[in-house]
């Protein structure tokens, strides 16, 4: 119990009427997961033109005003616009992405988040690596199936079909975590 303590001490919720842990089991051991009260969520993949644009869109028209989503890149592609292919299929369902412009990640913008999805395992794990600090609040996206959402990059549109598809099915899971939090 003792490694749990000193975990919940690192994350600086010392208000029990404030912040609430939630305890999930990953395989073999368990993890915290400090949710309280998420507000202001970060979407992350490779270079902002593809994936986190389309889950940060639709995170946004699923959440609502109330909640303060963006998107960033571990190597982004700087101010350009979402992907063509991405943009097309977002249109097909209804999200408009065309006001996207990609975004390098800043140490701003990792302290600003009180939840970071990524999109792939090894995304998460140079992020903790580099930022150790963020342990408790950078998952995958795809956490709940424990899969990636594979990169549509320079593909055909079919791959953007699909990472639209995963992106699509893992949304509900992050809005009702986000929203009971």
């Amino acid at each position: 119990m003792s490694k749990y303590f000193e975990l919940w001490k690192k994350t600086k919720c010392y208000h029990k009427k404030q912040f609430r842990f939630l305890f999930q089991f990953l395989g073999s051991s368990f993890k915290i997961f400090n949710f309280a009260l998420m507000k202001n969520i970060l979407v992350m993949c490779t270079g902002n033109i593809c994936r986190s644009p389309t889950a940060e869109y639709l995170l946004r028209k699923e959440l609502g005003p109330d909640y303060n989503i963006q998107s960033a890149g571990l190597g982004a592609l700087v101010e350009h616009p979402a992907e063509e292919t991405a943009m097309k299929v977002a249109a097909k369902n209804g999200i408009d992405m065309s006001a996207h412009k990609a975004k390098q990640v800043t140490m701003d913008m990792l302290k600003w988040a009180d939840l970071v999805l990524v999109m792939e395992a090894g995304q998460r794990d140079s992020l903790l690596q580099k930022y150790p600090w963020l342990e408790g609040k950078v998952f995958r996206y795809g956490e709940s199936a424990k899969v990636d959402v594979p990169d549509p990059y320079r593909r055909p549109e079919s791959a953007f079909v699909l990472a639209w598809n995963f992106i699509k099915k893992f949304t509900p899971d992050w809005v009702a975590k986000i929203k009971n939090s």
